[in-house]
């Protein structure tokens, strides 16, 4: 396969380009706002996620009728240096468990009115273990972003992103310290259940990882090549391709999070249409959302990964459209408004 990405340059050709929200939209859907049988402000975020959507689909009235949930899968070669208390194969066998619709993020999907889609990226080979060279070759990072990039629908309304890799929050851990400074200690977390003697050994894999890439890292395609993974890759392809597509995300827990930001320090307002969907219990992700000045949607403890918490979120954004498109206004309800 040849990539629509032949290089680096590529990509960031396309930064200074990046479509915004619709302004005329949103100025509508908060005046509907305005006019609906509620004191001002009173339904609090719920008014600023259908005005948030509102701007992403260029209408007044935003709707959900295609939500779609994206699951990228992949393996990483820093597994060998026993960041996970589970084996690399259970990546291959959770794909499989997803398309028997035996995992939590097949109910949850359920739940929510999404179609599911998993992604199993780069034919789940592992990546080269990051502590002692770069994750991927250019054009291997290159060829998974695309693949991202391709996954995603133009028409969807909503479109929520998740991932499945053992491994993966190290490479999460050390894509955020790279990009936003500090050690393996701010940013590492127990995973998958690491115990104590585990979760030292992640913070030492980070901090290495880091003293080998050195001022490589300063650049975030070169951090998300040298110490992310394919599915993080992919899953930033996916959430450039919905900027271009003007398709607002919600972003799953920490390493969704993790991937999505080096388009947040690519471009300004990068991820302006990309929400946090909630907290994950994952040490570093709370710090990375303040990093990235976002506030999740969700906090209930969750560390599972899946697109879980971006599939739980997406009710809270059909109540918002539920609200925003059904109430009455004072006048058609004949309440009196304040004076």
């Amino acid at each position: 396969m040849t990539p629509f990405f032949a290089d680096f340059d590529d990509l960031r050709r396309l930064m200074p380009g990046l479509p915004a929200a619709d302004p005329v939209a949103m100025a509508a859907a908060r005046a509907h706002q305005a006019v609906l049988t509620k004191p001002p402000g009173s339904l609090g975020r719920l008014e600023e996620l259908a005005v948030w959507l509102a701007g992403w689909q260029s209408r007044p009235v935003p709707a959900l009728q295609r939500v779609r949930i994206l699951v990228f899968a992949g393996n990483h070669g820093v597994v060998a240096q026993g960041v996970s208390p589970y084996p690399p194969e259970v990546t291959a066998q959770m794909v499989a468990n997803f398309a028997a619709g035996g995992a939590a993020i097949n109910q949850l999907a359920a739940v929510a009115g999404a179609e599911l889609q998993v992604v199993p990226v780069g034919d789940l080979l592992p990546t080269a273990d990051f502590t002692e060279a770069p994750a991927m070759d250019e054009l291997g990072f290159l060829r998974a972003v695309q693949t991202g990039f391709e996954a995603v629908a133009p028409d969807t309304d909503l479109l929520c992103l998740g991932e499945m890799g053992i491994g993966n929050t190290t490479a999460a851990a050390t894509l955020a310290a790279a990009l936003f400074g500090g050690d393996g200690r701010r940013w590492a977390g127990r995973g998958t259940g690491l115990d104590e003697a585990g979760l030292e050994r992640k913070i030492g894999v980070v901090d290495r990882a880091l003293r080998h890439h050195g001022q490589a890292l300063s650049d975030p395609l070169e951090a998300a090549r040298r110490v992310g993974g394919r599915e993080l890759a992919a899953m930033l392809g996916a959430v450039l391709r919905a900027r271009l597509e003007r398709i607002p995300v919600l972003l799953d827990g920490f390493v969704a999070t993790a991937a999505a930001s080096p388009l947040a320090l690519l471009a300004a307002d990068g991820l302006a249409h990309a929400l946090v969907s909630h907290r994950s219990a994952e040490a570093g992700h709370g710090a990375l959302v303040e990093a990235l000045g976002q506030v999740p949607l969700l906090d209930l403890g969750l560390r599972l990964g899946e697109a879980s918490g971006a599939a739980l979120a997406v009710p809270l954004l059909r109540a918002a459209c539920a609200c925003h498109a059904g109430m009455a206004s004072f006048d058609t309800a004949g309440v009196s408004n304040r004076a």
